[in-house]
């Protein structure tokens, strides 16, 4: 299982407020964890990206990509009374906002407010069979008039839900920014494997920026152009189907606690996906497939038509309540997924042929 100081890191990871274009805090949690064993640097983008140099100078470089953003919101207007209104940053079902409590990152600190709606007993019998809109809700931060909320608050702030991470039986765990700081955590977590007895190749952990907006690859693809790789592994989560309400028939099995799951398909490079699939064999560690005959939604979209082409696969972590304030992952599978990766890793020599011959 994950080490405690592994434990530790992945809390204060998740509880550190980033949405996407403002991901700069949980970014330097990241860096300074990163540090202990690593190079690192961050670029322009707002990527962070650690490197373990490989025993072989001619080794290939692999890229580990793992989304450091979250979903949130960021103020677009506040009216006379002190009332702020939101757009959202990145996809939100507006029913799961309201009520909520919100945490601000604004100009003297953290703000907290609640999200304000009509009241049921005040709605007309036809409002209330409609469902909430974003422009139906507000923040109340407390304030009595405008000038006094924007002492707090300004134009373009950005905030999330005021949630930190709860522990759950059975080794999970419920967090509101699972998707994907996991996939920032575990690509971290198998580099520092691999840096204790390191392959042939130079492997590169990126935490990378603005994937719940960046519909043309975000940081990812800024990540894969300048490292110029030759592999890459974006990690991210996907649908746990082991709950009520979930037809497996469209979405595959695929449960928490059953390990990663493995992306066939699509984007996804032959060639790592046997790497990934056989090696997870090897290892005797319980797998799933997801057959992907599109587009995958994630950093692999845009890593894989960067420069030449890159090799690259997705390996996922099963999540309940996805885009929610209590999405639920098991810390077994980001025991596995990270073993399994750093495995993988040390399996690449410059030998290894990307083309699926």
């Amino acid at each position: 299982m994950l080490s405690d100081s592994s434990i530790v890191f992945l809390k204060r990871l998740l509880d550190t407020p980033g949405p996407s274009g403002f991901e700069g805090a949980p970014a330097r949690v990241w860096r300074t964890e990163a540090s202990e064993f690593a190079t690192v640097r961050a670029d322009v983008i707002g990527n962070s990206l650690a490197t373990v140099e490989g025993t072989a100078t001619d080794g290939p470089t692999i890229m580990l990509a793992g989304h450091i953003d979250e979903i949130g919101v960021i103020v677009t207007y506040v009216d006379e009374q002190g009332f702020v209104y939101f757009e959202p940053i990145g996809g939100w079902d507006p029913q799961v906002l309201v009520a909520q409590r919100m945490r601000f990152v604004g100009k003297n600190g953290n703000v907290l407010g609640v999200i304000g709606k009509k009241p049921i007993h005040l709605m007309k019998p036809e409002e209330r069979e409609k469902a909430s809109k974003i422009t139906d809700l507000w923040v109340d931060v407390g304030a009595k008039t405008k000038a006094e909320a924007l002492e707090l608050l300004s134009i373009g702030d950005a905030g999330v839900i005021d949630a930190n991470l709860i522990e759950l039986p059975n080794h999970r765990i419920v967090s509101r920014s699972i998707d994907d700081r996991i996939g920032a955590f575990v690509v971290l977590e198998a580099l520092r494997r691999y840096a204790t007895n390191p392959g042939a190749a130079r492997v590169v952990a990126a935490a990378t920026a603005q994937e719940e907006i960046g519909y043309a690859g975000g940081g990812a693809r800024v990540a894969a152009q300048s490292l110029d790789v030759h592999m890459a592994i974006a990690v991210d989560v996907t649908f746990a189907t082991d709950h009520p309400g979930v037809e497996k028939k469209e979405h595959g099995e695929h449960n928490i606690g059953g390990g990663p799951v493995l992306t066939r398909g699509s984007v996804v490079s032959p060639v790592v996906f046997r790497l990934l699939r056989d090696t997870a064999e090897r290892l005797k560690m319980p797998y799933s497939v997801h057959a992907a005959g599109r587009n995958t939604s994630t950093d692999a979209d845009g890593i894989h038509l960067t420069r030449n082409g890159v090799a690259t696969a997705l390996l996922s972590i099963p999540n309940r309540y996805m885009h929610s304030p209590n999405e639920m992952v098991s810390l077994e599978d980001l025991d596995r997924a990270a073993e399994l990766i750093a495995e993988t890793c040390r399996m690449v020599t410059a030998e290894t042929d990307f083309t699926d011959r």
